[in-house]
């Protein structure tokens, strides 16, 4: 059993290529509030790249990432206010 903490939401971006997977995710991170969690679920190869520097733009963690199914996943906790 995994010990991955539970999202507070979670974003299905399937099939998705960029950018769209980075502006939903910017839209699902706005209706959370500051530490929450944010599970993103995404089949772009590039996602991994574009992920790590999203985060690092805008100062949400991305606390875990990995790979399931041929599906990227990421697990994004929103900053702090």
């Amino acid at each position: 059993m995994s010990s991955r903490p539970e999202p507070n939401l979670s974003a299905d971006l399937s099939g998705l290529n960029c950018p769209l997977p980075i502006l939903r995710t910017k839209k699902a991170l706005a209706a959370l509030e500051g530490g929450q969690l944010l599970q993103v679920t995404c089949t772009d190869p590039a996602t991994p790249t574009d992920f790590a520097a999203f985060c690092k733009q805008t100062g949400h963690t991305l606390v875990e990432h990995w790979q399931a199914e041929g599906k990227f996943l990421f697990l994004i906790q929103k900053r702090s206010a």
